[in-house]
């Protein structure tokens, strides 16, 4: 009997690039995979946090982390590889588009392993989603690699066109310091009668004063 519900444990329609055997080969190595392809990991997750996780589906042989190719730090994924492939499938079923570190995080099963896999293959050398990336995003180092670019230019652009005068330009100094004088003398003087105001409303002899030439 048909399900209408589609399993879990199916694995996505991604083709890896860089797989060199047929589609029929590649259904057959994902058959019996027991490795797992694990995205959008935040570049400050710890590869202990990783296995706390995914060790709650089995065994787990070994984590692969993925290294920006440049600077060989962690990129936002990893390679879960388990003993059996029934634990991959559970992972699959059961931890799949779960938190970890405050980001839902994808996990499909891969066709295997191999060395070179574990850099990023963007330009900058992180990963290509990375590259082109938009929004800022504080778990996977801020902008997207061209957007950050773009956002320098225009740190650029603004400081050498809109920076604040720091010097007062030639002939208009002394202008400015008469200005500046006069104001400050104006503001003393203003001060000078507030304060003779409040002194005369204080003192009854000066109330008594007024009151007598009121009368």
């Amino acid at each position: 009997m048909a399900s209408i519900v589609q399993s879990l444990s199916v694995p996505s329609t991604y083709k890896d690039q860089q797989y060199q055997g047929t589609s029929s080969q590649l259904a057959t190595d994902l058959a019996n995979s027991t490795t797992l392809y694990v995205g959008n990991l935040s570049f400050y997750t710890t590869e202990e946090q990783i296995y706390e996780l995914f060790s709650k589906c089995g065994e787990i042989k070994r984590i692969i982390m993925g290294l920006d190719r440049n600077q060989k730090t962690p990129c936002g994924f990893c390679f879960v590889e388990y003993y059996h492939n029934a634990d991959a499938l559970d992972c699959m079923k059961y931890i799949n588009s779960s938190k970890l570190d405050e980001r839902i995080v994808r996990s499909d099963l891969d066709h295997g392993y191999r060395e070179g896999r574990q850099f990023g293959r963007g330009r900058s050398g992180g990963q290509v989603r990375d590259e082109y990336r938009q929004e800022f995003d504080a778990g996977r180092g801020g902008w997207g690699h061209l957007r950050a670019r773009q956002e320098a230019e225009r740190e650029r652009d603004q400081k050498a066109n809109y920076e604040a005068i720091t010097t007062i330009p030639e002939g208009a100094n002394l202008d400015y310091k008469d200005r500046k004088e006069e104001s400050s003398k104006r503001s003393r003087d203003d001060e000078d009668d507030e304060d003779e105001e409040q002194r005369s409303k204080a003192n009854p002899r000066f109330r008594e004063k007024e009151d007598e030439d009121d009368a």
